[in-house]
């Protein structure tokens, strides 16, 4: 679903006083880099901010300008001139150049002073092109004051020398490459056309242009460039000029245009500008007159208008011409010329070309008599031919709507021009795998918005139904979001202005341009309210038949069929006898796109008539229609429509069918084509997608549903042990799709093969240890299919046996401890949470039964289970945890087996009147920490809890470890209330021994518990057991281990025991061992942390040797080899008086020469290993 975003409305400038003060700061500011670069990003993001309403800025622009151009005009040109235009530029760029310059000073003083400031300018600086453009705007502005530039020569007043240099600093920069090209046309079209000017240097300047034009070589950069500033100029020349001082040049100019073919560039910009050119000349060689035939609607004065007595019906919409208006006057050849390149330009392939030639046809057509205008749109209509590409299409739609708003396009010729619209309205013209067409729809939305503001209600009246059917096809089935929202813009445009379209204003209060914005709606939800309305029902369900259906997108074809469901109720006789036989002989076509969408609609369209008139298909449909829809399935088999790339949306498609006709109850008599539909199931549950598997599954139970039952027994049992035999195939999508396959069995058949099928699910759901990873979703799908099949037989004689349930929820607790992982991550977790779904259903089944007391071991071993995932690491874990946690507390009867419900229920259950996300780790781990003093609960509690304190995400981390440490800060004061805790969390280390997903995180988290002082209350007691247990499990743990991280966790946890008198000299053996170890982080990481450890606790060794052996570790460089480091190791163990650690003589030791090779090889692995290569 597209999002709609509204920006920010503000009401004034905000920031007005802030930009003052820094314009005030800009002469300190600007000799400091840093806060110049600073001040200038500030003023750019304030200025950005009022993009969209500038006018917001119009109050201050005045102060602004004034104080940026005092600081302009300082001489010599410093840092602070180039800075105060660099701002100037900046509110041009958002308030624009023209309204900008109404501000600057233009007296006859400042021309002097800004044409010489602009002609000590070096155009190859790119740091100052800001000063440039700005200079040359403010000179074009001060070139029109009415004055007699000759004045400002003294003596030399004939030889025109101002003027002189103001053509050359223009005819300099119209050959520039940076901005100021912009500038200089605008400069030199003004300077040129005064009445004092053009005399003298007209002709001699359009030589100059016409040299230069020549001469450009158009493949080149360079003369590229320059043709585009000339170009420019020539347009704006000729725009300004009157018609009587530029005629005699005009024939010249479009012949030098023909004649350096820029019409046929490469480049979009020179032909866009050669188009602008192009109309313009066109311009000068007509009259300057407004074509009084064309049609105007209204009146140019407000008074007239509000004064009109007769009724709009009456009045008069275009002004009679007169017998000299009417009378064709002699038009030149070139204007044909110019018309003929326009009307090529709306072929071009860039829409700025075309919207020019557009806009260019608009201006010379007003100029032309009624009869050549009329040729003109007759030639304008060739683009809307078949034969054309989408940029004719794409133009002609802009043209037609430049006519209609300027009253060009009369009411009479309405009649051929709709049509093309309405063509354009759905034009989509295919390009390989996609297609092009939403420029060309969107552009005739224009043209349908120009025609609700040009013409009377009566002029359109007889084209109202066809407008706004095609409209509202486009707003609600168009497939990008612009058109739609164009659609709807135009739509509501001829609503308010014409008021004839039909239910206009009930359409327009539920279809306008916000809710278009998601496809979903528009075509399942606005379309059904649209077509609520007779006159847009039928053509609204023959659009998405004769276009939809067949649309290159996959996904819009099956939106379309979806539509064409929710609009079957509005018209039901059409599509039961017009649109359904239509469709079903196009669902066998060599189209693939057509047969996949006919398909779909098929199915849609059925299902729908037969839930509306709450009847088998056979009853709504004829005869001849069943058996078509009986034999579709076969035909497509026999077709091969499922092989290779276009069969892989039929298999969806088709499989969609079965489940929807079983539902439909179309009656399948012959044994034949059952086997087909079973066949295409079975070909499509070993799919690789799983949209495709899962609609197998769908179509299987249907079919299960409807026709096995009436199956003899030993076709039902070959068909279950086939399903059965697949479960053992090395392939796992194979696997996946029998599971769900078995899963979707109805009870009849399950009753009497139950045993074989749990027996077979278990079997896929139990293989974890040894099973590749790959298998992970097999595992899941066989949990889901055991949930399926305990649901559907139930609990009880005629269900599932106390034997049996005892296996189920066996193989379910070995699920809830899948934690498999391969290079995705933890992939176990979809196995855990498809378990605890499964286990809160079949729960839930035992609440209303006999057999829940004797379920009672296994619903509180399931709650359990369930509080360590809530515990977890995953978020999304945790969620789903507590969600079927919730159900289960929520049973009706309560279940039998839940210790303490009370307490469960108090902390989990959810207030009425709000959600809470439990997903959030801050929001939990503070309340599944209360459940720590529980007997029942404490030992999964605090192994889910050790993980996640353990972890690595940043805040499950941070909260798990603030909220476990808050519970023990209340328990850890006594022995009494802390060996409890302490008792489980040996407990956790001895069930998880060498389990390194476990033990890993333990290590860390005892840790931190050392390292927050919780078991200070053993501290006193020197022959408590704990230290010393703890200390042997962390000593078995890291036996033999290569593990870096793990043997970095437990030199923390070494240093953390020195605190205890009665471990001290173990764990100092096992730390002195480690200085030692063969990899080189290992070394460093003990050195480092006794160290701190050494400082941190006065008590761990004696005052007269800590601060040699703090020495030594600080001082030795543990990187070194096993020689060097070992002569350091044993001098602490002198000073701490531990026996010197022996090294085990070995054969394959005593035959290595030495041990730096060997060791440095190690430290590499270890460097390897960490960087997870």
């Amino acid at each position: 679903m597209e999002d709609v975003v509204q920006g920010e409305t503000l009401q004034t400038f905000a920031e007005s006083t802030e930009v003052m003060q820094s314009l005030d700061e800009l002469p300190t500011v600007v000799c400091d880099l840093r806060r110049k670069e600073i001040a200038e990003e500030r003023f750019t993001v304030i200025l950005n901010r009022y993009q969209e309403q500038p006018h917001l800025l119009d109050p201050h622009l005045g102060t602004l300008v004034s104080r940026l151009l005092s600081m302009a005009r300082e001489q010599p040109p410093s840092l602070l001139c180039h800075q105060a235009f660099r701002y100037l530029y900046l509110l041009s760029k958002v308030r624009g150049a023209k309204l900008i310059l109404r501000w600057f000073s233009h007296e006859v003083s400042d021309l002097e002073p800004v044409l010489s400031l602009l002609e000590s300018q070096d155009p190859s600086q790119p740091q100052t092109w800001e000063t440039r453009y700005i200079l040359l705007l403010w000179l074009s502005i001060i070139a029109i004051i009415p004055f007699n530039l000759c004045l400002m020569d003294g003596e030399q007043q004939n030889q025109h020398v101002t003027l002189n240099r103001i053509i050359a600093v223009g005819q300099h920069y119209i050959l520039q490459t940076d901005k100021a090209r912009d500038a200089a046309p605008v400069l030199l079209s003004r300077v040129l056309t005064r009445p004092d000017v053009h005399r003298l240097t007209l002709t001699g300047f359009l030589e100059w242009c016409k040299s230069k034009l020549t001469s450009c070589i158009l493949e080149d950069r360079e003369g590229l460039t320059a043709a585009c500033g000339i170009l420019a100029t020539l347009a704006s020349l000729f725009k300004l000029s009157k018609r009587e001082d530029i005629e005699d040049h005009a024939s010249d100019v479009l012949r030098t245009l023909k004649t350096c073919n820029t019409l046929n560039s490469g480049n979009a910009m020179l032909r866009k500008l050669s188009i602008k050119l192009a109309q313009r000349v066109g311009m000068v060689f007509l009259p300057a007159r407004v074509a009084s035939w064309r049609y105007q609607r209204g009146l140019r004065s407000l008074t007239d208008t509000l004064s009109l007595s007769q009724p709009s019906g009456k009045q008069e919409n275009s002004v009679a011409p007169t017998p000299a208006d009417e009378e064709d006057w002699e038009v030149r050849e070139e204007v044909e010329e110019v018309m003929e390149i326009l009307l090529c330009g709306l072929r071009d392939w860039e829409s700025v070309v075309r919207w020019s030639s557009a806009k260019g046809i608009g201006r010379v057509t007003g100029r032309l008599p009624r009869s050549l205008a009329d040729d003109v749109l007759q030639t304008l209509l060739t683009c809307f031919s078949a034969r054309e590409g989408d940029s004719a299409w794409h133009g002609g739609c802009l043209a037609l709507a430049e006519l209609g708003r300027r009253g060009l396009l009369l009411p009479k010729r309405l009649s051929d021009v709709v049509p093309a619209v309405l063509e354009a309205l759905v034009y989509d013209e295919m390009r390989g795998t996609h297609s092009v067409g939403a420029h060309v729809r969107d552009a005739a939305c224009y043209v349908c918005w120009s025609f609700a503001r040009a013409y009377e209600p009566q002029q359109l009246k007889p084209h109202v139904t066809q407008l706004a059917s095609g409209l509202l096809v486009t707003t609600l089935f168009d497939r990008e979001v612009n058109c739609r929202r164009a659609a709807a813009a135009a739509f509501q445009e001829n609503v308010g202005r014409q008021g004839t379209f039909p239910h206009g204003i009930d359409i327009l209060t539920n279809v306008d341009y916000f809710a278009v914005g998601s496809r979903t709606n528009s075509y399942l939800n606005l379309s059904a309210y649209v077509a609520q309305y007779t006159e847009y029902t039928q053509p609204l369900i023959d659009h998405v038949v004769q276009t939809k259906l067949g649309h290159w997108d996959s996904s819009l074809r099956e939106l379309a069929a979806r539509a064409l469901h929710n609009l079957t109720p509005r018209l039901p006789h059409y599509i039961q006898e017009s649109v359904i036989p239509k469709l079903l002989p196009l669902v066998v076509s060599v189209d693939p796109r057509m047969r996949h969408g006919a398909l779909h609609a098929v199915t849609q369209m059925t299902t729908a008539l037969c839930s509306l008139k709450c009847s088998p298909v056979s009853a709504v449909l004829g005869e001849n229609l069943v058996q078509q829809l009986v034999q579709l399935v076969p035909q497509l088999e026999g077709h091969g429509v499922f092989r290779g790339a276009a069969g892989e949306c039929m298999r969806p498609a088709a499989l969609t069918f079965i489940s929807k006709m079983c539902e439909c109850q179309l009656p399948i008599t012959s044994h034949s084509e059952l086997a087909s539909w079973q066949r295409v199931i079975d070909a499509n549950l070993p799919h690789t997608e799983e949209s495709i598997r899962e609609a197998a599954v769908t179509a299987f139970h249907a079919v299960s549903l409807t026709h096995y039952v009436s199956l003899s027994p030993e076709e039902t049992s070959r068909t279950i042990q086939s399903c059965l035999s697949s479960l053992s195939s090395p392939l796992p999508f194979t696997r996946m799709g029998y599971c769900l396959a078995l899963g979707a069995l109805t009870q009849p058949l399950l009753s009497s093969s139950l045993t074989a099928v749990l027996d077979g699910l278990v079997g896929v759901a139990s293989n974890i240890e040894g099973c590749e990873p790959q298998f992970t979703e097999s595992r899941r799908d066989a949990v889901r299919a055991i949930s399926c099949v305990c649901t559907t037989v139930g609990v009880g004689q005629k269900g599932l046996s106390q034997a049996s349930l005892d296996v189920v929820f066996h193989t379910l607790a070995a699920a809830l401890n899948d934690y498999t992982t391969d290079a995705r991550g933890d992939i176990g977790v979809v196995v855990r949470e498809a378990a605890m779904a499964a286990a809160s259903e079949i729960c839930q089944l035992l609440a209303s039964c006999a057999q829940s007391e004797m379920a009672a071991p296994h619903v509180q071993h399931m709650v359990c289970l369930f509080l360590q995932q809530a515990n977890g690491k995953i978020d999304r874990t945790r969620s789903i945890a507590f969600s079927c946690l919730q159900l289960l507390l929520n049973c009706k009867p309560h279940l039998k087996g839940i210790p303490h419900r009370d307490r469960l229920a108090s902390l989990f259950q959810e207030p009425a009147e709000e959600k809470v996300n439990w997903s959030v780790a801050a929001t939990t781990f503070p309340l599944t920490v209360q459940l720590l003093p529980l007997p029942e609960y404490t030992y999964h509690t605090l192994l889910g809890l050790v993980i996640s304190c353990g972890g690595l995400t940043e805040s499950t981390v941070r909260a798990s470890r603030a909220a476990l440490l808050d519970y023990l800060r209340g328990v850890s004061g006594s022995v009494e209330t802390l060996e409890p805790f302490t008792d489980t969390l040996l407990e956790v280390f001895r069930r998880n021994s060498r389990l390194t997903r476990v033990t890993q995180a333990l290590l860390v988290t005892l840790d931190l518990l050392l390292s927050n002082a919780v078991f200070d209350a053993y501290l006193p007691l020197t022959t408590h057991t704990f230290p010393r247990a703890l200390l042997a499990l962390v000593k078995e743990e890291t036996a033999l281990s290569a593990d870096t991280k793990k043997l970095l966790a437990s030199i923390n946890v070494y240093c953390g025991l020195l605190q205890f008198p009665g471990v001290r000299t173990t764990a100092l053996n096992r730390l002195m061992l480690h200085l030692c170890h063969k990899f080189p982080t290992v070394r460093r990481g003990a050195a480092d942390q006794l160290y701190a450890t050494i400082i941190t606790y006065d008590d761990v060794i004696s005052e007269e040797v800590a601060e040699e052996v703090c020495s030594v570790l600080a001082d030795t460089k543990w990187e070194s080899g096993l020689d060097v480091v070992r002569e350091k190791r044993n001098k602490i163990c002198d000073l701490l008086g531990l026996q010197r650690p022996v090294v085990r003589a070995s054969g394959s030791r005593a035959a290595k020469p030495t041990l730096s090779a060997s060791d440095t090889m190690a430290s590499y692995r270890d460097l390897v290993d960490r960087a997870g290569y």
